[in-house]
């Protein structure tokens, strides 16, 4: 499985509305198994500088290539983009579950 997670920062705090919307429309998008798009929360201590978040998961890098390659993600890149001050995303094999003691 592969995770997909990209954080924005919006130029106007005003804009947040339409950059979750022009986001939302990714969701459309049939090749992730999970998809969310969600305003960060602020409770960090230390960062509070992300505004929005995607996190999406996909079967394989297949079907994260498909996702990128759709015309729906231009869309929203395209109604995004202008809104946005800074993305960064990552994309990583999710690690097989496993056990795991936390020390005392």
């Amino acid at each position: 499985m592969i995770r997909h997670i990209v954080f924005f920062t919006a130029r106007d705090p005003a804009d947040l509305g339409r950059i979750v919307e022009g986001l939302e429309l990714l969701g459309q998008i049939p090749h992730s198994e999970h998809f969310e798009v969600v305003q960060n929360s602020k409770v960090d201590q230390f960062g509070n500088d992300v505004d929005v978040i995607v996190y999406a998961e996909f079967a394989d890098e297949a079907a994260l290539a498909a996702y990128k390659a759709h015309p729906i993600y231009a869309e929203a890149t395209r109604r995004v983009r202008p809104l946005r001050e800074i993305r960064y995303a990552a994309d990583f094999k999710a690690l097989e579950k496993k056990a795991f003691r936390r020390s005392a």
